[in-house]
């Protein structure tokens, strides 16, 4: 059994300290945003600051999960915690969520009774927010962008970017023709745009927390392939393969093989061929020499 691939130590601690300081700028200016919201009674610097409130607990799990998953495996968790971060990336997904619902219903509320707004403070906020979290997507733009916590990360910085781009719009238009409703209905806009991507990170993240197999590997192909190419392999099934992070793909089958053949040699061959050409270097092989064993238990159960 080879061992797992796993991310450089190099992009691990990238990741790790790209998203520790995202932490700080978003944490900081969520106490800024809050008091401004406060002030002007914008709804949409308040639903900012509230998605800025789930992004640092976000980031504060995200930073965490990078820290605890390279943890060694112990009796309890044979595996490590290298699915903790996806753990993590499927419960931000989740919070984004519950952050739009909250924006979405204080819109209806704010279009049906509509409330003054300071158009200036409300500028003013909207602007430092803008730079905040511009400067905080930049950051995590240098993490690994295909691992999940970051991409989580990302969307979260993103909607916090997004919002405050339309909380810079709704003052000027406010401070321009007084057409206050242009606050709520921008709110519900950005959380539109958050949904989308909530429902892309919870999708993936749950493909990876339901076992799934990775996205670029056809297991209906594994067993035409091994067959073709190693000469010793008559049959392959019972091929499972599934994602124990997005950097640790892990897979099982039996192979059965000619009675000249020598087991060992054969599972070397085969443990080979599935490292060079589906880049799987943590397998399982069950050889056999005749029928398969697993048949007569599932025709019993």
């Amino acid at each position: 059994m080879g061992a797992p691939v796993s991310l450089k130590p190099d992009a691990h601690g990238r990741n790790v300290r790209r998203i520790f300081w995202a932490l700080l700028l978003i944490g900081g200016f969520m106490v800024v945003e809050v008091i401004g919201g406060i002030i002007s009674g914008s709804l949409a610097l308040l639903a900012d600051a509230a998605h800025m409130f789930v992004d640092t607990v976000s980031l504060f799990f995200a930073w965490i999960a990078f820290k605890l998953s390279r943890r060694p495996a112990d009796r309890a968790r044979t595996f490590g915690y290298h699915r903790l971060p996806v753990l993590v990336a499927y419960t931000n997904g989740v919070f984004l969520v519950i952050v739009v619902g909250w924006i979405f219903f204080e819109a209806v509320d704010r279009v049906l009774n509509p409330a003054p707004i300071l158009a200036g403070p409300m500028l003013t906020v909207a602007v430092l927010g803008l730079v905040v979290n511009i400067a905080a997507f930049a950051v995590l733009q240098g993490a690994d962008r295909q691992n999940l916590n970051v991409r989580g990360a990302l969307l979260h910085v993103l909607g916090d970017m997004l919002g405050s781009a339309a909380a810079v719009t709704a003052a000027l238009v406010i401070m321009t023709i007084g057409w206050t409703t242009i606050d709520p209905l921008l709110s519900v806009f950005v959380g539109l745009l958050v949904l989308r991507s909530a429902w892309f990170l919870l999708r993936d993240a749950a493909h990876v927390l339901l076992e799934g197999a990775p996205g670029e590997l056809d297991v209906r192909e594994i067993g035409r392939d091994l067959v073709a190419s190693v000469d010793v392999v008559q049959d392959v099934h019972h091929v499972h393969a599934w994602s124990l992070s997005q950097e640790h793909s892990l897979l099982t089958l039996h192979a059965r093989i000619l009675e000249s053949a020598h087991p060992d040699s054969a599972i070397a061959a085969i443990q080979s061929r599935l490292a060079s050409r589906f880049d799987i270097s943590h397998v399982t092989v069950q050889i056999e020499l005749d029928g398969c064993s697993d048949d007569p238990v599932a025709a019993a159960g």
